[in-house]
């Protein structure tokens, strides 16, 4: 049995396995950079909790939105140089912002950044389609996810240490030395693949992009789904300002962070197992009401504070903050409702396509994670600045109160996701007929 399964990877070309090494150390630089980009802006750089928001989300934007156009030019200069040039441009961006943490180089080097990472979603994920058959493919995205939630974890495990050690600047030399990394094993190890058969130009993906924003039904669930994902971005918008201020500066908001691929990779193929009978936008709906639970879980820690005090015994192991547990349930819940949602989201949208336009319609599926991170991202600075000050700005006398309220913050996402969560059901109603179990 252990042989057939390595005879069965062995079935892989060299292209492949290189794809996926990279796409790992290129999560590792791009995770371990986001879980701390907003106190990097802040504690480092300079900007307040609103402008560091702003900025934030925007980088966050344009990697969701990028994607489709900057695989329309790796298609016309091929995969292996639109690699070189991602991973040339991704070390110079980390490498600048740790090397510079200066407001006047920090936006152009995020700006580099978020044109190298856009080349990685479309080259690596085209890679494994050209480099996989009908017989392996499912093994060979199955391999490409494991890869993504490996880098993923691994990059905010090493971000810990680095913050609290070395500084958080330090973060962005890791990233750039594993992306340097990437681009070396790309030079001499990734051998060119045919891109896409049926090439784009920048005006049919503008023409697609119109097209699917002018289809009602798309553009509501885009909508809707958006508001799962608001909440789904304050793991990096607002948690790590949030419990450190909170908690204390030892805190570690990248480990906990990492709770939430570790229960997506062990209960993701479970869950959609367990709806494989059920409608896709039922699965969703499941989700959705798990994300405004998700939240007041995280914002009922001031009463579990106030029933077992600042330190809680877990399983006469550890202690741990309420705060810091209260966290981790949430973002559990979170992780779980990941599970209901992306999966079947990314099935939804596609069988709303015309024949021929699958491709050009998923590669603008994430368009809600593109208005979730300006959005969210956005909300959360002003919700910190009322709720969960900067402690620079605030007197002695004021920080012996000033996050006494810290956690209304989470009743607000609360809000937002139990809206969103109804508007699904009545979405549901209005368009059951295309909901219908084929």
């Amino acid at each position: 049995m252990k042989t057939d399964s390595i005879h069965n990877l062995k079935t892989f070309p060299k292209a492949f396995w290189s794809a996926n090494i990279v796409e790992l150390f290129e999560r590792a630089a791009y995770y371990a950079l986001f879980i701390t980009i907003t106190l990097y802006l802040t504690n480092l750089v300079g900007f307040n909790d609103v402008n560091a928001a702003w900025i934030s989300g925007v980088f966050s934007a344009g990697l969701y939105f990028l994607p489709p156009f900057m695989g329309a030019v790796a298609d016309r200069i091929g995969f292996r140089n639109a690699l070189l040039v991602a991973f040339s441009l991704l070390s110079l961006g980390y490498f600048l912002l740790g090397a510079f943490p200066y407001k006047l180089i920090v936006l152009p080097a995020l700006v580099i950044l978020m044109f190298g990472g856009s080349f990685i979603k479309s080259v690596i994920t085209g890679t494994v389609a050209k480099t996989t058959t009908e017989s392996n493919r499912a093994k060979g995205f199955s391999i490409f996810y494991a890869m993504v939630n490996v880098g993923s974890f691994s990059g905010k495990t090493f971000a810990y240490p680095l913050r609290v050690t070395l500084g958080v600047e330090y973060i962005n030399f890791f990233s750039a030395a594993s992306t340097l990394i990437a681009l070396v094993v790309v030079f001499f190890f990734y051998k060119n693949v045919s891109s896409s058969e049926s090439k784009r130009s920048s005006k049919e993906l503008i023409a697609g992009l119109v097209k699917i924003l002018s289809n009602f039904r798309l553009l509501l669930l885009i909508l809707i789904v958006t508001g799962f994902w608001m909440i789904q971005h304050q793991l990096y918008a607002t948690m790590p300002k949030y419990i450190i201020r909170t908690v204390g500066k030892n805190a570690s908001p990248e480990w906990i962070a990492n709770v939430n691929p570790l229960i997506v990779v062990l209960c993701v193929v479970l869950i959609t197992k367990l709806m494989r009978h059920r409608t896709a936008l039922f699965s969703m709906t499941v989700g959705m009401f798990l994300m405004p639970l998700s939240a007041l879980c995280m914002a009922m820690s001031y009463v579990l504070e106030k029933i077992a005090g600042k330190e809680i015994s877990v399983f006469s192991i550890v202690t741990a903050h309420p705060i810091t547990i209260m966290l981790i349930v949430g973002i559990v819940f979170q992780a779980l409702a990941e599970c209901f949602i992306s999966p079947r989201y990314l099935e939804y949208f596609s069988l709303q396509a015309p024949k021929g336009e699958e491709g050009l319609y998923l590669g603008f599926s994430h368009l809600h994670s593109f208005l979730a991170s300006i959005l969210g991202f956005g909300l959360s600075g002003y919700l910190l600045t009322a709720y969960c000050p900067d402690p620079k700005t605030l007197t002695p006398q004021q920080m012996l109160t000033a996050y006494d309220d810290a956690y209304m913050i989470w009743f607000y996402f609360a809000g937002i996701g139990m809206i969103a969560a109804i508007a699904l059901i009545a979405y549901s109603r209005k368009y059951r007929v295309v909901n219908a179990v084929d």
